[in-house]
């Protein structure tokens, strides 16, 4: 296929690069990772020494200040490594929770964090989900008080990435008790190990093993008021802001995948022999996969628009939203025909289709479940 009408060639080298690496470095031991439950600290910070990890941050810190080209030819070759638990891990580092500090933080909380989290020295996570509010961020209830010099923090998170293994966290917590709905929250800079911050639980995942997920508990946890990140008050709206990046990374990690179960699939079909002729012989299983190409390239072309109409500065929340919603569904019907064509081996845990299933089922939901980006769209219409 073609690159998108707006694929630089600077862009190109960049693909390049980090393909190559999630040949060399990811596929081979991915598997091992899956067992572990974590992406090892030595590859992240060799991710960091590629400059991987800062191609979105300022330069003055590290980064490359590149825009969210970048970021979508990061997520779309994360995609194809065939780990959505490794994709995750990267992105949630880099387009999802310290994208919060470079938008947000002032110079003094620049200058201390953003060094080291361009390098892979400091992991992010960001903490919004809580077990009573999900896409619902408005219904979110950790609490935080300011108590002379510091806030004090007390509820729960759940379902947060990074939230074992993780050094830095972005906590949204309710400021303003006074307040209904997106009015009066937060978000605080809190590190790991702050007395009364602790991991809750170690969540068991169908899918994206190689990430570590937890639940996350705030008990009377003392937080420097100067950890508060941007307004008091206005973290929902930068909450918001952030999620048009994080949506858009997701739905390149969808597209990735997609391609990466299209291609496995395409080399099987055409080696596997069932009736006296390849399975890319029987005209009906060759118009599927082809439909589904067609699919997952309209995808590809509708994420690379939303791209550039971000780097233009364009509010394209509606593009975004209908990028989510679209590339999540497209990328589970792939990877579910896509193991159906496998038969029973894609049945089993040994098949790389059948580790791609489990972790697509999760785009759908992250970041803003399908009905809900169904949703922001039709406000638009």
């Amino acid at each position: 296929m073609h690159d998108p009408v707006h694929m630089t060639e600077d862009m190109r080298l960049i693909r390049d690069q980090i393909r190559r690496f999630v040949t060399e470095e990811v596929m081979p031991n991915g598997e091992a990772w899956e067992a572990e439950g974590k992406v090892p600290r030595e590859v992240l910070r060799e991710m960091g020494k590629l400059g991987f990890l800062a191609m979105r941050h300022p330069e003055e810190h590290g980064g490359s200040n590149l825009g969210a080209m970048a970021s979508l030819v990061l997520s779309e070759e994360l995609g194809r490594s065939t780990f959505g638990g490794f994709s995750a891990t990267v992105l949630v580092h880099t387009d999802m929770a310290s994208p919060h500090l470079v938008r947000y933080g002032n110079d003094e909380q620049k200058a201390k964090y953003l060094p080291k989290i361009c390098a892979g020295e400091i992991i992010t996570a960001v903490a919004v989900t809580e077990p009573g509010a999900g896409s619902d961020v408005a219904g979110l209830s950790t609490r935080a008080v300011r108590k002379g010099d510091d806030y004090i923090l007390n509820g729960a998170k759940t379902f947060i990435t990074n939230g074992v293994h993780g050094d830095l966290f972005f906590v949204a917590a309710r400021t303003d008790p006074d307040v209904k709905g997106s009015r009066g929250i937060s978000i605080f800079i809190v590190e790991k190990g702050t007395p009364g911050f602790s991991v809750s639980r170690k969540l068991d995942k169908h899918g994206w093993r190689c990430s570590d997920t937890a639940g996350l508990a705030f008990e009377d946890c003392r937080v420097p008021a100067a950890n508060l990140l941007g307004e008091e008050n206005k973290g929902f709206y930068a909450i918001m802001d952030n999620f048009q990046n994080e949506r858009m990374v997701l739905s390149g990690m969808a597209v990735g995948e997609a391609s990466k179960a299209l291609e496995i699939t395409l080399a099987y079909l055409k080696e596997r022999k069932a009736f006296d002729a390849t399975l890319w012989e029987k005209q009906a299983i060759r118009q599927r996969l082809s439909m589904l190409a067609a699919e997952v390239e309209a995808a590809r072309q509708l994420a690379y628009h939303v791209a550039w109409l971000d780097e233009q500065g364009e509010d394209c929340v509606a593009e975004v939203s209908m990028l989510k919603a679209m590339s999540a569904e497209v990328a589970n019907r792939t990877v579910y025909d896509c193991l159906q064509f496998h038969g029973g081996m894609g049945y089993m845990r040994e098949s790389t289709i059948e580790r791609m299933s489990r972790d697509a089922r999760l785009l759908p939901i992250g970041g803003g479940a399908t009905v809900v980006m169904l949703e922001e769209v039709a406000k638009r219409l």
